[in-house]
């Protein structure tokens, strides 16, 4: 879009140019050697420069509109960028501070990372008939029978 609006601007400059240099008639417009036809007056000449305006004050508008949808995606992008950063440094943080506690709960050093804790196995409960669970047979379990 930047680069169209551009585009735009400079063919609108390159035929203001050629009209203000080849026009040396009182009513003729001539452009790059040759004349326009149906070009008498002088207002017609005026409306001629008017539409060159026109197209020069699109490509310029495209143009801005571009870069400035260009900066913002950039500005998007570095605050997008910072903020991931940040947080990656708060959860490094964060880690440390929890490993810091584990080792202190666990009886080791303040500064030792604590080895991990194997994870339990939940072995399931009810009347089983070697390690296959009898069919039709309730699952038990001590939930409800506890008199809290």
């Amino acid at each position: 879009m930047v680069f169209l609006g551009l585009l735009l601007a400079a063919a609108a400059v390159t035929a203001a140019t050629g009209i203000v240099l080849s026009n040396d008639g009182a009513a003729t417009l001539t452009v790059f050697g040759e004349t326009v036809p149906g070009v008498s007056n002088q207002w017609q000449i005026f409306m001629c420069g008017a539409l060159v305006a026109v197209v020069f004050m699109a490509g310029m508008t495209m143009a801005f509109l571009g870069f400035g949808r260009l900066m913002r995606t950039r500005r998007d992008l570095r605050y997008l960028r910072e903020e991931h950063e940040e947080s990656l440094t708060t959860l490094e943080m964060e880690k440390r501070q929890l490993q810091r506690e584990l080792a202190r709960v666990r009886g080791g050093k303040p500064g030792a990372p604590a080895a991990p804790a194997r994870p339990s196995v939940p072995q399931p409960r009810g009347p089983r008939n070697g390690d296959t669970p009898l069919a039709g047979a309730a699952a038990r379990s001590d939930f409800f029978d506890r008199k809290d």
